[in-house]
């Protein structure tokens, strides 16, 4: 498409007229048109325009005069906007839709609310909630740079130069002053600077809070559940209608209720919410719906030192929900109605938009009974892909840690498939294609790239054992049979039996669970691989246990925390089993004895939660990098969050 003319202005407008002033209603959508095809000169003309739509085209920014004052509803739906301030232009805006851009964020969204005083509707809902925030973070921010104003003040020398010290101190607010989730950041960074150039432009005399104007209140619009007490029960264990059965005996007594077990290194981890977004139709009534998985989003400075996140996916029931940690909003939330989401894992892409600038794109694959694997695009809150994988249920999912689009599925149907998920086309739609299929003997439950050679082997926690295949793809054959099993001796975890729980703790350290025996099992990976030979059966290297629930139930996850050395796991009665295990790491001589944890973490008291309380089952538990934040996931229907508070 070329640049706009007078004649397709005309032939578009409505109503119809064969003048531009005249016209009230423009339809420009599925024009392939580029953001230097609006040309603000002739577009300017249309001094009556009320309703504009330019959804389904390639526009990656809006240009930032185009002289529509009038404009009342705009549809830049299905587009490559990555830019919402241009959008201050249109002060008289009531409805906006900005679905189908995948590079617009939570933070665009809250500008648009303060961008835009007269906003009712944003893709199709109600503006107003939205907005409250945006007051809420707006006088927080307020606050917050007057007082680093005040303290910058008290701090300079007088001789300073002005225009220096006053570019200084926006620089330092920019840098310093900080409030609200790691998702807003780009928001409240925004905002600040705004704020901090109004202090030094009124030499901090005055600084307006109101610059989000008030709105006339309005019915209380549908969210998502944020943190709230909640009742929580025991359901009876019914087994799911998919096999194998979930927990089908009784649980034996826990461990005892205390304080935590040895020294956790000065920390205490609080309680911060306890959220029940997975309820059918969020109902605070339901407590049936069980949580299978969870996985926090990688870090943005990813590879830098100190790379953290605070942003967790959870799915269970029909529903995958994306939570900031900190605040406990719930960012997303996805539903299929059908489906039970048992797994879900994140990737990292950087793709290239059609005018060669480079974005970074976090997806987020969620899979489950259906067999089918969900691409969401999480940030703009929407699915852009389907791959149907297996024709069974799909048990877990796991990406690749050296090829970001290396999807591994394991299914009931005793198959695992390496899949390319692929690079997102410009209509943001993946293209997958199979690279390898594993025959398992039995369902594999955890699967764990070998974490000092990722791309060549692939280890899986199944119900008949732990077993490892050769990932390589140089390799001819497109289908392969285990490659060897891993026979653990009697004492830690019996031949042949399920490995729930599976986990690199290093690069050589790996952390697994059986069911039955009350133990955790640390062994080496490249001590036991040393030993195979030729064997198809492989005795591992077992350096050390880690005493346990001695539950006979299965499927409670374990994880780690790399960086920190750092073991995890939950259990029947509710609690979160933690273990430091950096002697180990470092070689030292593990005791002969199972490992008492380093602490145990107690579901709260009644008193806390504000209601009654019995215990429940903590199916998974997992820790950010920096293991100050940990998500717990119950099987009745509760997410609880815990924050580490450093010494």
């Amino acid at each position: 498409m070329g640049p706009l003319s007078v004649r397709l202005l005309i032939q578009r407008g409505r109503p119809k007229s064969d003048r531009l002033g005249k016209i009230r209603s423009l339809d420009l959508s599925g024009l392939k048109l580029l953001s230097e095809h609006l040309d603000p000169k002739l577009l300017s003309r249309l001094k009556q325009l009320q309703e504009l739509d330019l959804s389904n085209n390639q526009l990656e920014t809006l240009p930032a005069n185009l002289g529509l004052s009038h404009l009342r509803i705009l549809r830049c739906a299905n587009n490559q906007l990555g830019d919402v301030t241009a959008l201050c232009q249109f002060p008289q805006l009531e409805e906006l839709s900005l679905e189908g851009n995948p590079f617009l964020t939570v933070s665009d969204n809250l500008k648009v609310s303060f961008l835009l005083p007269k906003l009712r509707k944003v893709n199709g809902k109600d503006a107003s909630s939205t907005s409250s925030q945006v007051e809420n973070l707006n006088r927080e921010l307020t606050s917050r740079v007057t007082a680093h104003w005040e303290k910058f003040m008290a701090t300079l020398n007088p001789e300073e130069e002005t225009k220096k010290a006053q570019a200084d101190f926006v620089r330092s607010a920019v840098r310093d002053v900080r409030y609200g989730p790691e998702s807003l950041s780009d928001f409240t960074q925004w905002r600040v600077r705004m704020i901090s150039e109004e202090l030094v432009a009124s030499g901090g005399t005055q600084v307006h809070e109101a610059d989000v104007p008030e709105r006339a209140p309005k019915a209380t619009a549908a969210r998502e559940p944020r943190a709230r007490p909640v009742a929580l029960k025991r359901p009876s264990d019914v087994p799911l209608s998919l096999s194998p059965s979930k927990r089908e005996h009784t649980s034996p007594p826990g461990p005892a209720e205390g304080s935590p077990v040895g020294s956790d290194g000065g920390s205490q981890l609080e309680p911060l919410h306890f959220l029940q977004c997975h309820s059918k139709n969020n109902s605070p009534r339901d407590l049936e719906t069980q949580l299978w998985a969870c996985a926090f989003e990688p870090a943005w400075d990813e590879g830098h030192a100190g790379a953290a996140s605070q942003t967790v996916a959870t799915c269970g029931g029909e529903a995958v929900c994306v939570i900031d940690c900190q605040t406990g909003i719930v960012l997303h939330k996805y539903k299929s109605p059908g489906e039970e989401f048992f797994s879900v894992a994140w990737t990292a892409l950087t793709v290239v938009t059609q005018a060669g600038h480079k974005k970074r794109w976090s997806v987020l694959a969620a899979a489950g009974l259906r067999g089918l694997v969900r691409l969401l695009h999480v940030r703009a809150g929407f699915c852009c892909g389907v791959i149907r994988a297996h024709k069974k249920a799909i048990a877990t999912l796991c990406f690749s840690p050296t090829h970001e689009t290396h999807l591994f599925t394991a299914s009931y149907d005793k198959r695992i498939i390496l899949w390319d998920i692929g690079m997102p086309n410009h209509d943001y739609e993946f293209q997958a294609s199979q690279l390898l299929t594993l025959d398992a003997t039995s369902i594999a439950l955890r699967l764990c790239p070998v974490a000092s050679c990722p791309d060549a082997y692939l280890l899986a926690g199944c119900e008949g054992g732990c077993c490892c295949w050769d990932v390589r793809l140089e390799q001819p054959q497109k289908r392969r049979v285990c490659e060897a099993e891993l026979v653990f001796p009697e004492g830690s975890e019996a031949s042949g039996r399920r490995v729930d729980g599976l986990a690199f703790v290093n690069e050589d350290i790996v952390a697994s669970k059986g069911s039955g025996l009350g133990t955790i099992c640390l062994w080496s990976w490249s001590q036991t691989w040393l030993g195979r030979g030729s064997q198809s059966t492989v005795a591992v290297v077992v350096l050390a246990r880690l005493q346990w629930s001695p539950t006979e139930l299965a499927y409670f996850s374990l994880s780690t925390c790399p960086d920190e050395g750092v073991v995890l796991c939950g259990d029947e009665e509710g609690n979160v089993w933690i273990y430091d295990v950096g002697h180990i790491l470092a070689q030292q001589p593990p005791p002969v004895a199972p490992q008492a944890p380093t602490q145990i973490l107690k579901w709260p008291q009644p008193q806390a939660l504000g209601q009654p309380v019995t215990r429940t089952m903590v199916n998974m538990v997992v820790a950010d990098p920096t293991f100050t934040y940990l998500a717990a996931l119950t099987d009745s229907n509760v997410v609880a969050i815990w924050r580490r508070a450093r010494p």
